[in-house]
């Protein structure tokens, strides 16, 4: 009995071992498979018919479509030419714009002066005069961008008034944010269909992101004086941005248009103010021009297969979002100026 059993055990474990190997072997012809089908993948640019259902957005660009390439290639289609290079590059330029604005913002001594030459004015040349000590009419900053380079700006004055740079802050991180969030977005998305579901999640969390934090600064700045009204504009924009981005759907423009129009009632006489407030519509009027370009689908509706690969809707959209963080980055710096000379208030919780 017991050496029929020892036979059975040995058989037992032969055809354990034998299963054991067999499903070994298994494993490693897939894996050599999956590094053959690597070794002989071509890149190759589909055209809109050949795409899965979940790739095909946009029916009036006809060609130039990467479709599931492995994750190495997908990375690298960044140096290459198909119809999303455009897309990719000019949102990682934009966020490189905004990364030298953070370096330049933290340095003491920087070339800021520099990169926003056009948007400075000496003192008492041009068409605005200098600053006056309590921000009022007939006033204006010499130069929008000396806050920046001026070390007083993180300090206090000798009146002792000082003016916090945290909310100009918010707002670059909030567009470097979208910026890469979107490069990322356009060059992964392709890959595969989880993945194009969780990076056009990720894109539109990032342009919720960058709205949210674009109200910080102009807000802040503004009602400095008046914490109690600072406080339930950011913290409702804030509540609603979160919400959008939990049910990803893009904010909409129009919850700034009441502290904007706040404000315009409390300094209408301040000329800053009214500079700010250009600027915030010009930026306003940008997003509204890229939104029409993303849904009307124009040019490429009216001569499909004609920008594939340069001049389509959505690389007009995204130049056109780049320019508009700009235009709100010269709010910013008019209000922050504009806010430093001022007198001293009690900012309250805010201050």
């Amino acid at each position: 009995m017991k050496s029929m059993t020892n036979k059975g055990t040995k058989k037992s474990s032969k055809m354990g071992k034998t299963e054991i190997t067999e499903s070994g072997m298994l494993k490693d012809k897939k894996m050599n498979g999956y590094k053959e089908e690597e070794k002989k993948f071509k890149r190759r640019l589909m055209k809109f018919e050949e795409l899965p259902v979940y790739l095909q957005d946009n029916e009036f660009i006809r060609d130039y479509y990467r479709c599931e390439w492995p994750l190495k290639e997908v990375a690298l289609s960044v140096f290459s030419w198909h119809n999303e290079t455009l897309n990719i590059w000019t949102h990682l330029v934009g966020f490189v714009v905004f990364v030298t604005l953070t370096v330049t913002s933290l340095m003491k001594k920087t070339a800021m002066e520099t990169l926003l030459a056009g948007f400075s004015r000496p003192a008492g040349v041009g068409l605005w005069p200098t600053m006056k000590s309590n921000g009022s009419a007939d006033s204006f900053p010499d130069s929008y961008t000396s806050q920046i380079s001026d070390p007083s700006f993180l300090g206090a004055y000798g009146d002792g008034y000082e003016v916090a740079i945290w909310p100009w802050f918010v707002f670059l991180g909030g567009a470097m944010i979208c910026l890469v969030f979107s490069s990322v977005s356009h060059l992964f998305a392709c890959h595969s269909h989880k993945f194009t579901l969780f990076f056009w999640r990720l894109d539109y969390s990032g342009i919720s992101i960058m709205i949210i934090c674009s109200f910080f600064a102009p807000v802040y700045y503004t009602f400095y004086c008046q914490p109690h009204w600072c406080l339930l504009y950011l913290s409702s924009i804030t509540i609603v941005g979160i919400l959008v981005i939990i049910t990803l759907f893009a904010p909409a423009l129009t919850s700034g248009v009441i502290p904007a129009a706040h404000a315009v009632s409390l300094y209408f006489h301040h000329p800053q103010v009214l500079v700010a407030l250009v600027y915030e519509i010009a930026m306003g009027l940008l997003y509204a021009a890229g939104a029409v370009f993303y849904v009307t689908r124009f040019p490429e509706r009216w001569k499909p297969g004609t920008f594939d690969l340069v001049g389509q809707s959505h690389q007009i959209f995204h130049v056109l979002v780049v320019v508009a963080a700009l235009a709100h980055s010269i709010a910013t710096l008019v209000i922050m100026d504009w806010r430093r000379g001022l007198p001293p208030c009690n900012a309250g919780i805010l201050g």
